[in-house]
């Protein structure tokens, strides 16, 4: 098939690369997004978020008129959806992004385009799509109903890429391709083609659902594991960074970090929509979530007793005069996302309880949220070294593994990812 035009219904930190690496194979690419602000920048040939080299390739794409972004859905011979799925307060799926997204391409769907759903999903979102595209097109028709012969080509297909190497792993990662029939996958084959190098492995829709929130469950339940056990070495007063590095000499062992807790969109999220789908079923799935949710008030409790201990150590000093410094706010190292941080919900949980100053270093934002700024102070690493009386590690960012170690001789500290 001969993709001449494809839409970007979404253009987050999934949706921006993707139309980005599409618009430097000379397709012309048309991003499609509520916030304006986002809009506007990418139309400058700027970005809104950080991902390396992303600016270079959405520059030039701009500026050679291969992408453009627009908050009005226009016409294309593909469509590819990548909005958020958060989850609401009793972790059941959110598909609300979904359904606008797909009122908003609705209208100008043609025969023969295809509409390729990208956010990470419930089992069944796609075919829930498909019942809201339906609905606002009863003119045409889709997979379900019509099968090989449907005027609209359907499939579900994952990204799978590491934050910081997104441009990398979309071109040369393997692709998941769940079409709803046979003649779905092989168009969204053909449409991923200009660009990945990987394989495209063809499955259905629902396995390819279920394929994205298998991988990340398996990665949370073996972070749940690390992240126990550094609770059960504290408790049994064992260096757990040394006791996982001695257990991974085995050759059949390969125990993960244990951190503060697991963030970001993916990890921390889809482990709930196969526990949503099968709660009676999804009892380890469910324990390394609550788990790893948990670990977050243990650091909480953590710096509240490196406090104590400061205070008793200055018996001069009152609650109100020490000042804590979090180093790092992200989800993961060197990269400037907070979408479920488990650093940023242990600084506010530190906030709402601290009498004194919160100083905070993100090297990865310039300005804080104006929400965060009423509560923490932005700082160089040098200024929080300097001035803070507890220092809390937080999030492993490259900037912080070049401070000297032989000066915390003097300092009260929490370390949540071994680097001190």
């Amino acid at each position: 098939m001969n993709f001449e035009t494809i839409s970007v219904i979404g253009l987050g930190y999934i949706g921006l690369p993707t139309a980005a690496v599409f618009a430097s194979r000379k397709r012309k690419v048309i991003g499609v997004d509520v916030n304006r602000q986002a809009i506007d920048t990418i139309n400058r040939g700027d970005i809104h978020i950080v991902e390396p080299e992303l600016d270079m390739i959405v520059h030039a794409a701009v500026t050679e008129g291969y992408l453009r972004a627009t908050a009005i859905a226009e016409p294309a011979d593909a469509f590819l959806i990548a909005v958020p799925t958060p989850f609401k307060n009793d972790h059941e799926p959110d598909l609300s992004y979904i359904e606008s997204a797909s009122k908003t391409i609705a209208p100008v769907l043609k025969k023969g385009d295809l509409v390729i759903l990208e956010s990470t999903s419930p089992v069944g979102a796609t075919e829930q799509m498909v019942g809201w595209l339906a609905e606002a097109r009863p003119d045409l028709s889709f997979p379900i109903t019509h099968g090989e012969s449907s005027d609209i080509r359907i499939a579900y297909c994952p990204e799978r890429v590491l934050p910081g190497h997104v441009l990398r792993e979309l071109v040369q990662n393997d692709r998941v391709i769940g079409g709803m029939t046979p003649k779905c996958s092989a168009a969204a084959v053909s449409l991923y083609k200009i660009f990945v190098e990987g394989e495209c492995v063809v499955t259905n829709s629902r396995t390819a659902e279920m394929c994205k929130l298998t991988e990340n469950s398996f990665r949370d339940v073996n972070i749940a594991f690390a992240n126990e056990l550094s609770i059960i070495c504290d408790k049994l007063d064992i260096n757990v960074w040394e006791l996982i590095s001695l257990a991974n000499r085995h050759p059949r062992v390969n125990i993960l970090q244990p951190g503060p807790g697991v963030g970001g969109h993916c990890i921390a999220v889809d482990p709930w929509f196969i526990v949503s789908k099968t709660p009676e079923q999804a009892k380890l799935i469910r324990t390394a979530r609550e788990v790893n949710d948990s670990k977050p008030e243990w650091v909480v409790e953590k710096i509240k007793l490196a406090v104590a201990d400061y205070l008793l150590a200055n018996p001069d000093k009152t609650a109100r005069q020490v000042t804590i410094g979090c180093f790092g706010l992200a989800f993961k190292p060197d990269i400037d996302d907070l979408r479920e941080s488990p650093a940023l919900a242990i600084a506010e949980k530190i906030a709402a309880s601290h009498l004194g100053r919160i100083l905070v270093v993100e090297p990865n934002i310039e300005i804080l949220p104006e929400a965060l700024g009423k509560k923490f102070e932005l700082k160089s690493v040098e200024a929080v070294w300097g001035e803070a009386d507890v220092l809390v590690l937080l999030v492993d960012h490259k900037s912080f593994k070049s401070v000297s170690v032989t000066t915390l001789n003097n300092k009260f500290f929490v370390d949540t990812r071994g680097l001190w």
